[in-house]
């Protein structure tokens, strides 16, 4: 997988209060993804990326929220997060600077 698939693919990783409890409790990872990636992309992406193995990659397309500004009505757009599973042993340092 070329360099500029992998980062087409994975665009961020998401950084939350439940991320971080969701990583510490089942070893998942989560990260902001391209609209049109796959599972298999993901999977590819991730562990091309971090060295790691990959048990499973589930993927949720979250609806963009209604929003008003100064009395003008908007809408955030939609995204996709994808919740990617290592294997036992395996960890992924979300936080480094490169």
């Amino acid at each position: 997988m070329s360099s500029e698939h992998i980062l087409s693919v994975l665009r961020a990783p998401h950084v939350s209060e439940k991320t971080a409890r969701v990583q510490e409790l089942s070893n998942q990872y989560v990260f902001e993804v391209s609209k049109i990636a796959t599972k298999a992309d993901v999977k590819a992406a991730v562990e091309s990326l971090f060295s790691v193995k990959v048990a499973a990659v589930n993927l949720v397309n979250v609806k963009g929220k209604s929003k008003t500004f100064r009395f003008r009505a908007g809408r955030r757009g939609d995204w996709r997060k994808a919740y990617v599973s290592l294997a036992e042993g395996q960890s992924i340092d979300v936080l480094a600077k490169p």
